[in-house]
């Protein structure tokens, strides 16, 4: 028996078929690299870090040390280091860190930074509120900045028997020279952003605090109430003599000389640490100038 002939029909019906999975397979494709950062964002795969608005976590007794890598990726002429190689936190603790890129050529850069955690079962555990791989980033010549990332490591994970073991997380970055450069933010926004006291509180717990207590001695004097004070003036501290005989109050720019290079600032004086950052100095003197202003008056129902 003679076959009968397709119809013109069922060879429009076969030809939309394969336009269609063509056309699906197309969009797949397309949307593949999108649909799989999605993936990583919601699950924490390879590392991929979480981003949340802020924290709410209650903190933990228990600590880990979050350590930080970066890189530069060939074709892209930035210096790129962490201001901080590590820190000890306490899982659920809100953590404001700083890191420093530098333009090294003589034109404006836009460069876009990928990043993630290792161990990877730690990244769905490490959110970050704030920072500067959430945008591209423009840097004008020979511009050097310090960009804030802060963070925190979800008290969760201590329950999570795939990651409780973890005691230390590195983060890494790497800048990339940036393919949608149009439209990007000036990374002078955190030069010239004006001093954050509360920004200022951070840094004192992470670098001051070891030494310094707001209203007792430690190694250090107190420093509630330092702003309007003469240098030397707490009763009972035992002062070098460099700053027992100091003839000075302490204010913003004295602060600043002294954050910088208490050496240099004063003659013979034994604190042996300094702030090389502008930024957090700013930030720090703002935080402790904070603790004199008087506690606002409260609203009458």
């Amino acid at each position: 028996m003679t076959p009968r002939p397709r119809s013109h029909f069922g060879r429009f019906v076969t030809l939309a078929a394969l336009l269609v999975a063509v056309g699906g397979m197309t969009t797949l494709v397309s949307y593949s690299v999108t649909l799989y950062r999605l993936f990583c964002q919601a699950t924490g795969a390879l590392g991929t870090t979480q981003r949340v608005a802020a924290d709410r976590a209650v903190v933990s007794a228990r600590t880990i040390t979050v350590s930080f890598d970066t890189n530069v990726a060939p074709g892209l002429p930035w210096r790129f280091v962490p201001v901080q190689r590590s820190v000890r936190v306490h899982l659920g603790q809100d953590t404001l860190v700083f890191f420093r890129a530098e333009n090294l050529s003589d034109q404006t850069i836009v460069g876009h930074a990928a990043f993630n955690v290792a161990p990877g079962r730690a990244g769905r555990y490490f959110k970050k509120i704030e920072c500067f791989c959430f945008t591209e980033e423009r840097l004008g010549p020979h511009r050097t900045v310090e960009m804030p990332v802060q963070f925190f490591v979800d008290p969760r994970m201590a329950k999570d028997p795939d990651a409780a073991s973890v005691t230390e997380i590195t983060l890494s970055y790497t800048f990339f020279r940036s393919m949608h450069p149009k439209g990007a933010p000036d990374l002078a926004r955190f030069v010239d952003r004006p001093a954050n006291p509360a920004a200022g509180r951070q840094v004192f717990a992470e670098v001051c605090a070891d030494c310094h207590r707001l209203h007792h001695a430690k190694v250090g004097p107190p420093l509630a109430g330092v702003f309007g004070r003469r240098a030397g003036a707490v009763a009972g501290y035992p002062y070098s003599p460099a700053l027992a005989h100091a003839d000075f109050v302490w204010n913003t720019k004295r602060l600043e000389a002294w954050l910088a290079d208490p050496q240099a600032a004063v003659p013979g004086a034994e604190m042996p640490y300094h702030l090389d950052d502008k930024l957090r100095r700013r930030d720090v003197i703002s935080y402790l100038r904070s603790l004199d202003m008087p506690a606002p008056t409260p609203a009458r129902s």
